[in-house]
């Protein structure tokens, strides 16, 4: 809940930096603002995925609530902030607006498919692991000291 509001944020308040900076970043700086932004915003859509996949059985819950509306809200401000801004902030406002909405969108799809998936299997636990390893190696070994003609237990 907070890990996906946090980076929203962070993702945002980078892009507007790299794009308000005017005549003060070089273009090195900009370059960098960008890159950093790139990455949060693909920190974000792995932990919104994670976010999405978490808990067994996948029900929605009020902390799903939190993300969609947050998710939502962030939107809503990136794109009033757009209507007041000009030139270039304009532009990077409208496209976190939709980049906001997107991501409220990919998780709640994320999150009904989770819920639609059948639970997975449980691991195997470390004796069931050495009993399976401990069966294939005894068939090589089986398999190996059989003569030609003849099949070794399978």
């Amino acid at each position: 809940m907070g890990t996906v509001s946090g980076l929203a944020l962070l993702a945002g308040g980078t892009a507007m930096v790299a794009a308000s900076g005017g005549g003060t970043h070089s273009v090195f700086a900009t370059f960098l603002l960008a890159v950093l932004t790139a990455g949060l915003g693909h920190s974000l859509a792995v932990e919104i995925k994670r976010q999405a996949r978490r808990g067994r059985p996948a029900r929605w819950s009020r902390s799903d609530t939190v993300n969609a509306v947050l998710l939502g809200l962030w939107a809503e401000l990136a794109l009033d902030m757009s209507i007041l801004q000009t030139g270039s902030e304009r532009l990077v406002g409208l496209g976190l607006a939709v980049a906001y909405a997107a991501a409220c969108v990919y998780f709640v799809t994320e999150r009904r498919r989770a819920g639609k998936r059948p639970p997975a299997e449980p691991s195997m636990t470390s004796d069931q692991a050495a009993a399976r390893i401990e069966t294939a190696t005894s068939n090589h070994a089986a398999a190996a000291s059989a003569p030609s003609g003849t099949a070794g237990p399978r």
